[in-house]
């Protein structure tokens, strides 16, 4: 291994990284980015990459958009915090509140705040425990998600995620929290099954497993329009409805969580519009700001909020709440990202741009390495296979997606992988049509490395 540069031993010696073989980390250092521009970063050598993940699925607008920089320094002159405890308020977050109910694509009565995606999909929980039981319904509080969701790393959010390493030796799930099938027809169809059948065959699964809980006991269904972490996995086209169907028939409150597919990444502004259902509350944060600040959201129907109310004149108090919970210069700039998106027509760019993107994607396909090529809008991945034919995977230690995502870096490309050598690709809603060829270039040679190296181990045929 080359010497680590003075950052990078400063790095080992002080920061814990998510998501990171904190072992091997020792061995190889970190990749350390000092700036960007558009949808290019720059590493601590001046090496340029081409950021095919919008950091992790968020910056949505690209790096170096000089709005929202001014729209956070403007708000920090004026007001750098404030915060809406003990019935205080301010500007920004009344505004943005109101802009979040005129856009939101189900009826929302308020808004509420926080910083992540965890935070939010943990209030989730609360607040429909909370109404449940305001509602005289204290027995009605199991939430039911997918295996191979994600919806964050909090407790309750962590076991909401139906990976296994978000859960291993972190004594989760907790308990309450089920999981019913994952709409992944690759993996999961039965042979000679087709994807109605197969989306048929999940909502069967689903009201199955109500009906065995007691429904009285169910209180909520929660999913990802499209499955990010999980693999991007891009559910038949009939999932959804017979879902509905299933949470209106047993009075299931539905939550989408838009953390990844809100704000224009599937060629609409919301993903549930994308996929064609209409959910009781959405939860949203990443691109919100484009991440350029932490903020998440999640929209508050009219039941719940007049169950909060009864709640709060039986308590004295809603007792929840984050101190940076509507933050100013978050909301801020979460206002000023929905003016450019409304300006700029983002998630209709998006769809324009995305037949392109997928084409080039679906191109993949055909690499021997890669038995799925899959996405939607300007999302995807890749699955990396040992075997086309069989759909056999590689052995997990064998890390052929970690190799495939080094392999990109060499070319000049930030792609990310997932559990089952899943690489994925979310790129700055504003790239363009070149942009997104250079990308794919990259990425096929990135994939030839790897299979080169595969063969050379003597994991696949040479």
């Amino acid at each position: 291994m080359a010497p680590l540069r003075n950052l990078a031993v400063r790095d080992l010696e002080t920061l814990v990284h998510p998501y990171t073989n904190l072992a091997a980390l020792r061995e190889t250092g970190p990749l350390i980015i000092e700036r960007g521009q558009g949808v290019f970063v720059y590493d601590s050598e001046g090496k340029a990459y081409i950021e095919g993940m919008a950091g992790l699925w968020c910056t949505a607008l690209g790096y170096g958009n000089e709005e929202l920089v001014e729209a956070a320094a403007m708000q920090m002159r004026r007001l750098p915090f404030s915060h809406l405890f003990g019935a205080k308020s301010h500007d920004p977050a009344i505004e943005l509140a109101e802009r979040l109910k005129e856009i939101a694509p189900v009826p929302t009565s308020k808004v509420f705040f926080c910083s992540s995606g965890s935070e939010a999909n943990d209030s989730q929980v609360k607040l429909v425990w909370y109404m449940n039981n305001a509602l005289g319904r204290p027995r009605k509080k199991k939430i039911i998600s997918r295996r191979k969701a994600y919806h964050g790393v909090t407790i309750a959010a962590a076991s909401l995620t139906g990976l296994a390493n978000n859960q291993l030796d972190f004594d989760l799930p907790i308990a309450g929290i089920l999981h019913t099938g994952c709409p992944h027809y690759y993996r999961f169809a039965h042979a000679g099954e087709t994807e109605e059948e197969f989306a048929r065959r999940l909502a069967d699964e689903l009201e199955e497993l109500i009906r065995s809980e007691d429904p009285q006991t169910v209180a909520a269904f929660i999913a990802e329009p499209v499955m990010g972490a999980g693999g991007v996995i891009v559910p038949p086209k009939t999932y959804f409805q017979e879902v509905m169907k299933v949470c209106r028939a047993y009075d299931v409150y539905m939550i989408s969580d838009e953390v990844i597919c809100g704000f224009g990444r599937l060629g609409t502004m919301f993903g549930c519009t994308a996929l064609g259902f209409e959910p009781h509350s959405i939860t949203v944060a990443k691109a919100l700001t484009s991440a350029y600040v932490p903020m998440a959201a999640l929209t508050v129907p009219e039941p719940m909020y007049q169950a909060m109310v009864e709640e709060s004149r039986k308590i004295g108090t809603f007792g929840h709440g984050f101190t940076y919970s509507g933050h100013p210069v978050a909301a801020a700039v979460a206002l000023k990202a929905l003016d450019i998106y409304a300006r700029e027509r983002i998630a209709e760019q998006a769809a324009r741009k995305a037949p392109h993107f997928q084409a080039r994607l679906a191109a993949l396909g055909k690499h021997p390495l890669v038995g799925e090529a899959r996405g939607l809008g300007l999302v995807g991945a890749v699955e990396l296979v040992a075997d086309k034919k069989s759909k056999r995977s590689f052995e997990a230690k064998a890390g052929v997606g970690a190799r495939a995502v080094r392999c990109a870096e060499q070319e000049g490309l930030i792609v990310r992988f997932l559990v089952g050598d899943i690489v994925s690709i979310c790129p700055p809603l504003i790239i363009a049509p070149a942009e997104i060829d250079e990308l794919f270039d990259r990425l096929g040679r990135a994939l030839d490395r790897t299979l080169d190296w595969a063969k050379r181990e003597r994991m696949m045929e040479a």
